[in-house]
Order: C-alpha cells, then structure tokens, then sequence
C-alpha cells in the first residue's frame, strides 16, 4: 500500500503569531527576489495544498507538479498565468521524489511543453514503470503489515484503497537523470543535487550554495514532521522473509547532513518557508526521541506488536491509516533494537517485539 501523508496540517493564518506571520512573508518575498515562486497546488490528501516552484531561469524550471487531477492542473496553469507563464512556456520539469502528489502531472506538463524531465537517476525506473511499481509497493507493504500484526481483513481493506489512490500519479519518463551530488546549471544559478532519503527512499533537495536556499520537498518541513514512511528500496523486489529498511533511522541520518548546511532560507514541499532550518531539525530530533522513549516503556509493560503499539497510542487512528502509523512505530522500535533495548520475537508469522 502507498502510504499517505499525514492527518496533520498547517495552522491558519489567523492563528500564527504576527512574528511568524511576517517571517513567513519575508521567506516568499526573498524567494521571489530570487526568481522562485512557490506555486500551492491542491491534493486530495489530508496533508493539503503541494509546493511546486517556479524558477524563472533559463531553462524554465518547475520543481514538482501536484497531483495527476484536472483541478491541480487547472489550477497550476492559473499559477503560471499570474507569472507571465503557460505550461507550454516549460523548458525543464524537477521530480524531488516518488509520492504522486509530487510527480503526478509531470508526464502531462512534459507532453505539452516538450521540456526536459529531471530526477534522481535511482528513480527514473520508478517513474517511467510507475504502475508496477505500485504492484511491488503494494506486495511489500501487504507483507509488512501481516508480519507486524494488522489483521488480514484490514490489510485487504487498505489495498483496495490505495488501488483507488493510483490514478493520482502518472508513468513519466526522465529524459535527465541527475546523480547525487551532481550539479544543475542554469543560467543565473546553480543547484546542487542531493540525496537525502528517510521520508522516501528516493528524496532528493536542491541547494543554491550562493543564496544559501535549500529546495527540500518532503525532505524538511516546518509545521509538520516528514513521516519516514517504511517504503521498499528502489529497485528491489518485496523480500518473502518480511525483511524491511530502517526507514527512520535512515531518515534521522539524513537531517544530520542537512543539519550541517549553511542555509538562509528552506523552501518546503508543503506549508510555508523558513529560516531556522537547525531549530526546526533540533526539535525533530526530540520529538523522535521522546517517541521513542514512549514506545519502549509500552513495550517494557508487556511484549507487543507494532500494530498492537500503534493502537495504543492512537486508537482507531490505527486503524484508518494503519500503514502510516505502523511506519511510525516500526521506525521508533528501529531506534531502541539500535540501542540494544528490545528484540524481535516471532510467533506464528507475528513479529512482536520485547524488552530486553
């Protein structure tokens, strides 16, 4: 199953304080200077409106596009207008990572605009085989759950929806594949390509090392923490014997090399753009730990299953995004089998999981 995002979201505006009202308007306002402008698409998902950005440059850059759906593109071409532009005006389209709501237009806008396709080289399989590629998500995800406790009732259940989830991406074929650590010219600026898996295994950012601007997609956002959703490594093939990457762990490394970067400003996938890129991380860190720190003292009570954890903490939360919260639990109990803390146990195909 391809999970979502979350059920959280942004404040409204109304309720931030002015402080963070104005520095958010300052961010958009420097971005804008700089030639990118941040273009809210909408999406059917609970996470809300997607970040594409215009990069007025030569090649004409988008990065991102919203969701394969008429009112996203609609909407995107009114986007467009207000900046002098039309979809056909594209020279260069920028996937940051494989969730539909990032890449669904893209084989759309490509198709009318004749503009190159760039993304991660590890990814262009993905894009380009995009509804196998959702088989082999389904089969991982499908055999994850049933070894870490979800009944097959609910497994079967969420299958069907994330079926009906598809048509919201597109296949799309990258006509530029960019390595990690690569650099991409403009003509007024370049973008350093990096790697930064955990949210996904194939996310990427984009730095302007001269303004100190970080495209980070899903990679860092401000109001909400990046779910590492436990996702399949690109190109493998779902592992019969229910082994998993450590999607948080993975993630949590990544925010230490973004950590370590000089930025002014961080433009996100979603919500608004900010300045205090180590603050925001810092808190990610804790609440990571304090999460943790939580699902060890549930399973120091008594041996559980990660779903079993997952309903303890959220109730029939657990239940409606099963795979979303099963993610969190598994990435956190990933941190304490680090730590030596808990092991594995396996009975009868269940993995649960004990305190040492």
């Amino acid at each position: 199953m391809s999970a979502r995002e979350g059920p959280v979201g942004d404040r409204p505006a109304a309720e931030r304080p002015a402080a963070d009202r104005r520095a958010a308007e300052w961010a958009l306002e420097s971005a804008a200077a700089a030639g990118i402008h941040r273009l809210a698409i909408p999406t059917p998902f609970q996470v809300g409106r997607v970040n594409a950005y215009l990069i007025e440059d030569s090649p004409l850059t988008l990065l991102d596009s919203g969701p394969n759906s008429a009112k996203a593109l609609d909407e995107l071409e009114q986007a467009l207008a207000a900046h002098g532009h039309a979809v056909e005006d594209l020279e260069l389209l920028i996937v940051s990572h494989q969730h539909m709501d990032h890449f669904g237009l893209a084989s759309i806008l490509a198709r009318r605009s004749g503009a190159e396709v760039a993304a991660l080289d590890e990814l262009a399989p993905y894009l380009a085989t995009y509804s196998r590629q959702s088989d082999l998500d389904d089969a991982f995800a499908e055999g994850v759950m049933l070894r870490h406790g979800i009944p097959p009732e609910i497994v079967t259940a969420l299958r069907a929806v994330s079926a009906g989830f598809r048509a919201w991406g597109s296949a799309v074929e990258v006509t530029r594949p960019l390595a990690d650590g690569e650099e991409l010219r403009l003509a007024n600026r370049t973008l350093k390509v990096l790697h930064r898996p955990g949210h996904s295994p194939s996310d990427t950012v984009f730095l302007d090392e001269e303004r100190g601007m970080l495209l980070a997609a899903d990679h860092l956002i401000k109001h909400i923490s990046s779910n590492p959703l436990l996702t399949r490594s690109l190109g493998a093939e779902p592992d019969p014997a229910g082994a998993r990457p450590k999607a948080l762990v993975t993630y949590l490394e990544s925010l230490a090399r973004t950590r370590e970067m000089e930025l002014s400003l961080v433009l996100a996938g979603h919500g608004e753009a900010f300045t205090d890129h180590v603050a925001v991380i810092d808190e990610r860190f804790r609440l990571h730990k304090r999460r943790a720190e939580k699902i060890g003292g549930l399973i120091a009570s008594q041996p559980r299953s990660a779903h079993e954890l997952a309903l303890e903490l959220w109730g029939n939360v657990a239940v409606t995004q099963a795979y979303l919260t099963l993610s969190e639990v598994l990435g956190h109990v990933d941190l304490l089998l680090a730590d030596g803390r808990v092991v594995e146990v396996e009975d009868a195909g269940v993995v649960r999981f004990a305190a040492v």
